[in-house]
């Protein structure tokens, strides 16, 4: 080939891939410019639930290091907690059925024993 093609050819290369992505971040908005063309109710909105939204997040990271410490693959650490978790909230369900059915029984005692 002669010389003049593998110049365009290096020359179209290098646009691409310098120029491709030199477009993009030049033409991406930072978060600050998006976050000041919302509307004001999101913008309120979103101020509000930033603490909360932080606070999820810092929650998550602080769960994937725990599961990260342990010997499991981490998929398998999360399958295992959500597991404990839901037989929890059972557990703690049928707790509070009981509960209400001792309350309800005991009432029911309450009634009879008013009206004999």
């Amino acid at each position: 080939m002669r010389t003049v093609t593998w110049v365009k050819m290096i020359a179209s290369g290098a646009i691409c891939c310098i120029g491709g992505p030199a477009l993009i971040y030049y033409v991406t908005p930072s978060e600050e410019e998006l976050f000041l063309r919302y509307n004001p109710e999101l913008q309120r909105r979103s101020l509000e639930n930033r603490k909360e939204k932080q606070e999820n997040f810092n929650e998550w990271v602080s769960n994937l290091k725990r599961h990260s410490k342990s010997d499991k693959p981490l998929w398998k650490a999360w399958e295992q907690e959500s597991e404990q978790n839901r037989q929890a909230t059972v557990a703690q369900a049928i707790a509070d059925h009981k509960a209400a059915e001792a309350a309800a029984e005991q009432r029911r005692l309450d009634i009879k024993s008013s009206t004999l």
